[in-house]
């Protein structure tokens, strides 16, 4: 399946070490090689760079890491196509305005017969399935509330929504409006949040390391979110199927994890997603 990425800090953070490693999931360590993007929120702009090519090799990929931004909210997606022609239109995040804000979206996963109506005000552009859940969650989200509501209204409509649509298949994703990030687990999504004190952590997909108590201060707090964990000798959690959790300046503030929680193993996920037609 695809590989989805994420980063909600309570501070601008630099997220190039985890890209290191993720991008190399795009071509070296992993086979996904039909694209990749990622998009930093600052202040309420949004830089987004996308390739149609493997990440793994993207001169656009080496221009991010040029960059070294810094943001308190930041996704990328690495793509292997089970929907829609390898082209910069299906080339995830997507992102679109709402409430005067922009919001971006990646899906990792595949849905079966979901041809949603055309929204009154989001279309999608490319052909894929991702695009299209995106773009009915904005317009059912913007129908129902013409102003943005508060943060638990927000957050029901949106488990209620994301229930709707994981019933067509597999439905792992990460969505920020910039100031929150959500992230639900249909198979496989892990996280880790890093804070005081800080240690060290070495790359799963590459043989690097970083000494984060260099590069923090003790107020820091930074929650990365990965399909899989991203380094060797940290304990990263895992988000139980079916939950969709929000976090805010760095941690979790508000989930539905399940009363009684289930938890896949990647060999399990794997399978799943063989068994309903993604490439894995």
């Amino acid at each position: 399946m695809c590989q989805l990425l994420g980063m909600n800090c309570n501070t601008p953070t630099d997220i190039m070490f985890s890209f290191e490693g993720f991008r190399r999931r795009g071509g070296i360590t992993d086979h996904h090689a039909d694209g990749f993007g990622i998009g930093f929120f600052e202040g309420k702009g949004v830089r987004l760079f996308h390739d149609d090519k493997p990440s793994a090799d993207s001169p656009v990929a080496d221009l991010v890491r040029a960059y070294q931004i810094k943001s308190e909210n930041v996704i990328a997606h690495i793509r292997k196509a089970s929907q829609g022609q390898t082209s910069l239109a299906n080339t995830h995040p997507f992102m679109r305005e709402m409430w005067g804000e922009y919001w971006l979206f990646a899906h990792n996963g595949h849905l079966l017969d979901f041809y949603p109506e055309q929204g009154v005000f989001y279309k999608a552009v490319g052909s894929t399935d991702s695009e299209r859940a995106f773009c009915y969650i904005l317009n059912s989200l913007r129908s129902r509330f013409p102003e943005k509501p508060d943060e638990e209204t927000l957050f029901t409509a949106i488990a209620a929504l994301t229930a709707e649509i994981r019933s067509h298949g597999l439905f792992n994703f990460v969505m920020s409006n910039g100031d929150c990030l959500f992230a639900h687990a249909s198979t496989l999504l892990h996280y880790i949040v890093r804070k005081a004190p800080f240690g060290k952590a070495r790359l799963l997909d590459d043989d690097v390391m970083i000494d984060f108590a260099e590069v923090t201060t003790p107020n820091d707090k930074v929650a990365v979110i990965a399909t899989l964990p991203l380094t060797r000798d940290e304990s990263w959690l895992q988000l139980a199927v079916n939950e969709l959790a929000m976090f805010q300046h760095g941690d979790i503030v508000r989930s539905d994890k399940p009363a009684e929680p289930v938890y896949m193993s990647a060999e399990e996920g794997l399978a799943i997603a063989r068994a309903v037609g993604v490439s894995v």
